[in-house]
């Protein structure tokens, strides 16, 4: 007849110990529509505390604004594929930013060399979320050149008369196809990627699931997710001129801010 196993041999023994606890779940959390406008407040407290990393950062993203630009200016029919390799660096380059946000949240001292380097924790996730925006900006390149070659009736634009090219009138058909294929692209990757990098710097979360997670922020928050969007393109646009300097400042802030939009919209079961 089988004896019951006393008490303390049972938590000694890992033969009969409680099963571990399974992983937390993360699901998306409603937020109200202003939300946005306290994610860049508290953005702008993560920038102050650290000025010196949210520079350095800074003048990354300025840098890729000015290459930006020159393409445009120069190389118009390129100008998507560049957006959309900045799509792909940048959110790399604010995981850095958000890795100042998780460590002022938890109390820990700055390090710039901790912000440098907090990605290698996290290679297999970030790998695989690098091939999905790699997929992602070389069908929107491809698509870009293709609208190109298709709609665009004047002829390719001289780097002196661009703006004037690319919004004659003659070329309506090539505006709307051109912001139609454009703005499917940057929602495709806004929507897979709103949450998904803080997530993975946060909970070493797997790639799958954050992206999901991210779909799902933005599928449970849509008009607060479009206001967000709208902020952000906002922003940057204001920050291009004069020169992209004020993409030195901006940038920083909207990484900061990203990690609270993370904060507030995901929760964890268990």
């Amino acid at each position: 007849m089988d004896q019951p196993i006393p008490e303390g041999i049972a938590a000694a023994d890992p033969a009969v110990a409680a099963s571990p606890a399974e992983p937390a779940r993360p699901h998306a959390r409603p937020v109200a529509f202003t939300a946005p406008l306290r994610w860049l407040s508290r953005g702008a407290q993560d920038l102050a505390a650290a000025p010196g990393i949210a520079l350095l950062y800074g003048t990354c993203f300025w840098l890729m604004a000015l290459i930006l630009g020159a393409v445009f200016r120069h190389r118009p029919e390129y100008t998507m594929t560049i957006v959309s390799g900045c799509l792909l660096v940048g959110p790399f380059l604010a995981m850095g930013l958000y890795e100042v946000s998780r460590r002022r949240e938890k109390g820990l001292p700055q390090s710039l060399g901790a912000s440098l380097t907090c990605w290698d924790k996290h290679l297999g996730s970030m790998g695989l979320l690098v091939l999905v925006l790699t997929v992602l900006e070389l069908l929107w390149g491809r698509a870009s050149l293709v609208v190109f070659a298709v709609f665009f009736n004047t002829g390719m634009p001289s780097s002196a008369s661009v703006l004037q090219a690319v919004f004659n009138p003659a070329n309506w058909q090539f505006l709307a196809v051109y912001t139609l294929v454009g703005g499917a692209f940057a929602a495709l990757v806004f929507c897979s990627m709103v949450v998904a990098i803080p997530m993975v710097l946060d909970r070493d979360t797997d790639a799958i699931t954050a992206a999901i997670t991210s779909f799902s922020v933005v599928f449970t928050n849509v008009a607060t997710m479009l206001f967000w969007g709208a902020l952000v393109v906002t922003l940057t646009l204001v920050a291009l001129w004069p020169w992209a300097l004020g993409v030195l400042v901006v940038g920083p802030l909207l990484g900061h801010a990203t990690w609270h939009a993370y904060r507030e919209t995901v929760g964890w079961d268990g």
